[in-house]
């Protein structure tokens, strides 16, 4: 099943009490939220399908798992801000930051069901198929066009990027399996998805 397509309007961001809170949580209520990018006058957005979540201290998978540095520097700051990295010398990921002030966490937007812009992101990733245009990470920052010059982006402002209250998803049921991708921390589930989605980068 698919999130509705009867999505609220995506001109509200979602606040920063919502991002203050446990790194999980927040990843799991994330699904069927919408993601916003604003390029002058044209809007791109898709319902987030899939997360993971990655905590600070006690999460060997997590950048901030040896303490602050340059680069994760941004999960160290305020919830609710982007955080973008260059992973694998090629792509681009992006995160949000959840946790209070100093407490270090983030959930990798790992895909999204393209809703408004699509032509724009056919263009983007180079292909016409609808399916594969942001079910995965880097797909998703290379259909949305996010790069570094995001990092640190305030989402709640509600500018060039944001998230908002999307898709009617209360009969969707959402699924949990370990992180992808990753040598360690494999034993915590806290990847979530829509069960059955064709969005989804890994059934």
């Amino acid at each position: 099943m698919r999130p509705s397509s009867q999505a609220s309007s995506p001109t509200v961001p979602l606040n920063r009490p919502f991002y203050e809170r446990d790194t999980v949580r927040v990843a799991r209520e994330l699904l069927g939220k919408m993601l916003v990018r604003r390029i002058g006058h044209t809007v791109l957005q898709g319902v987030i399908v899939e997360t993971e979540a990655y905590r600070g201290e006690g999460d060997p998978a997590s950048h901030a798992y040896r303490g602050p540095t340059k680069r994760n520097a941004v999960m160290f700051g305020p919830p609710g801000h982007a955080y973008v990295y260059f992973t694998y010398g090629m792509h681009y990921c992006l995160n949000v930051t959840t946790e209070p002030l100093g407490n270090p966490g983030a959930v990798l937007i790992r895909a999204a069901e393209p809703t408004s812009g699509i032509e724009q992101m056919k263009k983007r990733r180079r292909t016409d198929q609808m399916r594969i245009l942001a079910n995965g990470p880097a797909k998703l920052t290379q259909a949305f066009v996010v790069d570094r010059n995001l990092n640190g982006h305030d989402l709640t402002l509600g500018k060039k990027l944001f998230i908002s209250e999307g898709a009617n998803v209360e009969r969707l049921e959402i699924a949990s399996t370990c992180r992808v991708g990753i040598r360690v921390g494999l034993e915590k589930p806290w990847r979530f998805f829509f069960r059955g989605n064709s969005f989804v980068s890994k059934q």
